[in-house]
């Protein structure tokens, strides 16, 4: 049988018409869970912003620092988090920007980020 983790995103997105924090929960879960698709992570992790702001920040960071994520999704998650969590959005640039493995554009993107969002 075939798993697709779309699947989730598309039931969380469901549920949360009804019950957000129940969304909530399934959006975390899908954006931490590192079996799951870069842009699929991504994807929860923004749902996750726009129906809890306070709770996307661990997801968000979640992303951002995981050296297996692609480039361009990382900044995308720290973008995110900085909406929700500006001092762990400095963190999260911190750490792509210091990371030798991610392309060169990213990490100067990062870089411009971090006086936005250093407390």
């Amino acid at each position: 049988m075939h798993y697709d983790p779309d699947d989730d995103v598309t039931a969380a997105e469901q549920i949360a018409e009804h019950n957000p924090r129940a969304a909530a929960e399934a959006f975390s879960a899908i954006a931490c869970d590192r079996a799951v698709d870069d842009e699929t992570r991504l994807s929860a992790a923004e749902a996750l912003a726009a129906i809890a702001p306070h709770a996307a920040a661990p997801a968000c960071q979640a992303i951002a620092c995981d050296g297996q994520v692609g480039d361009e999704v990382r900044l995308s998650a720290a973008e995110v988090l900085a909406a929700a969590d500006p001092r762990a959005a400095a963190l999260a640039c911190l750490a792509i920007a210091r990371d030798e493995t991610v392309g060169d554009q990213v990490r100067l993107s990062a870089a411009e980020l971090l006086p936005a969002h250093t407390p």
